[in-house]
């Protein structure tokens, strides 16, 4: 009986579900050919030599999507068209002689996850309110990994793990309490898994809606008398309010000819003493109501001249500047007299107590005899 040697292309082959493959198995001719069933052992592919000089055919295959390429007596080749994950195990090449010589290749089959899809959210949330992100990829083998992401910061979410049949269901969320800060935020959910060479992305964005807030900006810093006037009340909220409302000392507007309102700006076209005063601006949603206000105050231009504002400043800056450089002279003259009169009566005590021995006074006559010394008093 003659003796058939092969080889296998590849002991271990992974691929990712819908894609196709194709096995090569190399042997000898097969010298002595038999008739012989497909052997038990067999998932996918049998060779069955029963022509002469060895040439081998596949026995037929009933799933379509396995296709025979090429079978010579060097080579058997299939090739299985749009993988699943059924495809996964054991392939054995037998060629039928005696005894019977196989050879064996194992096929991994990677699901690939499918797109994910964020749930949870309701457009608008109201500020204060507690959402649930979740974001699902299924399909995937193994189990896919999830990443969220805040704008560009990576944030931190909850994941849960369910397996369906070879496959994996894989969730991942976020809860947050939104406020104003959230509106237009993005939050993205990337995919990552090994048959995936970049993830899979989905976002999306909040919209929050929130009270409105408001504040009153204007176009002089010095407003003077016969000046145009220009105030303007800026309002964050969403959704936007329509209308402002302007007021002055709590009452309508006194002069409608020179106070001319244009959406939120309240325009004075020629400032006069008389519309010195606080002015209110008022906004809402259906989330609320706020306002502000300012205290306009018109300066005179003559009392100010033409520079007035800046030579005020000057004048104050010097005035406090002379202040101070009078109270260090008079604490430094205070300080020199004081430590002048505690030097002269340190003098006054001779040489053993002075602290300058040039100007100390040495008492020394006779025998060393020292003189009564020197009392001196600083009033």
């Amino acid at each position: 009986m003659g003796e058939v040697q092969y080889v296998i292309l590849s002991k271990a082959l992974i691929l990712s579900a819908g894609a196709f493959i194709s096995f090569e198995f190399l042997y000898n001719v097969c010298l002595d050919p038999i008739t012989s069933p497909m052997h038990p052992s067999t998932k996918a592919l049998a060779p069955l030599c029963t022509e002469p000089l060895g040439i081998c055919r596949l026995r037929a295959l009933r799933d379509h999507r396995i296709e025979l390429v090429r079978a010579t007596s060097q080579e058997l080749t299939i090739k299985i068209g749009d993988v699943s994950l059924s495809d996964e195990g054991q392939y054995t090449c037998s060629l039928f002689t005696m005894p019977v010589k196989t050879t064996k290749a194992f096929l991994t089959v990677l699901g690939v996850p499918g797109r994910p899809e964020i749930t949870g959210f309701t457009k608008p949330a109201m500020e204060g309110d507690v959402i649930t992100l979740t974001c699902t990829t299924s399909g995937s083998k193994p189990a896919a990994h999830i990443r969220w992401f805040r704008n560009d910061k990576e944030v931190q979410g909850t994941k849960e793990l369910n397996a369906t049949g070879k496959s994996f269901t894989v969730r991942s969320s976020l809860q947050l309490q939104v406020d104003k800060r959230d509106d237009g935020v993005a939050y993205t959910c990337s995919v990552e898994h090994v048959s995936l060479s970049n993830p899979y992305m989905t976002t999306e964005v909040l919209e929050v809606h929130y009270a409105p807030h408001l504040d009153i900006a204007h176009s002089l810093l010095i407003p003077q008398e016969g000046q145009y006037f220009k105030l303007e009340c800026v309002s964050i909220g969403n959704p936007i309010p329509d209308s402002v409302l302007w007021s002055k000392d709590g009452g309508e507007l006194p002069d409608i000819e020179r106070m001319i309102v244009e959406g939120r700006d309240l325009t004075i076209t020629t400032l006069n003493k008389t519309d010195n005063g606080t002015y209110r601006c008022e906004a809402s949603n259906h989330l609320g109501t706020s306002s502000a206000e300012y205290t306009l105050f018109v300066y005179d231009p003559n009392a100010l001249g033409q520079h007035g504002p800046d030579h005020a400043l000057i004048g104050g800056v010097v005035a406090v500047v002379v202040f101070i450089t009078l109270c260090l002279i008079i604490v430094l003259g205070r300080y020199l007299a004081r430590h002048k009169g505690t030097y002269l009566t340190h003098e006054a005590k001779g040489a053993e107590d002075a602290p300058d021995a040039d100007t100390a006074i040495i008492n020394a006559e006779g025998n060393h005899v020292h003189a009564e010394e020197k009392k001196e008093y600083f009033i």
